[in-house]
């Protein structure tokens, strides 16, 4: 009597797609307004660690602050609409975003001071 052939393994041959890995990006963006002062630094550390945002935030010298972070896309989304709310004592005129592949070389969010060259 002629072996059935095998029968193909399930694992293999699953139905189920697989899960989509999508690559961080990175967010820099460049916050306008009356936005040094304020705790706006702070606000968008404690926003980017509950996010679990990896970057950095800084003030720059001609009054604007700058941020950096990379992460999921959601997740920076979320916090793009945090620089523009900003905190509440806070009057942010405009928010100024790039988008771009993230480097890796982040770490843990951080406060960085306005003379940091950056990453």
């Amino acid at each position: 009597m002629p072996a059935e052939p095998a029968l193909p393994d399930d694992r293999l041959t699953s139905s189920q797609p697989e899960p989509v890995v999508r690559a961080d990006e990175r967010l820099e963006a460049v916050v306008l307004g009356a936005v040094q002062g304020v705790g706006f630094r702070w606000f968008v550390l404690d926003a980017a660690g509950r996010l679990r945002l990896r970057g950095w935030v800084a003030n720059r010298s001609d009054g604007a602050v700058v941020c950096t972070a990379e992460g999921p896309r959601p997740a920076l989304e979320a916090l793009l609409l945090a620089l523009a709310r900003g905190p509440i004592s806070a009057q942010v005129e405009r928010v100024i975003p790039a988008w771009m592949p993230a480097t890796g070389r982040l770490g843990p969010f951080e406060i960085r001071s306005g003379s940091h060259p950056g990453d």
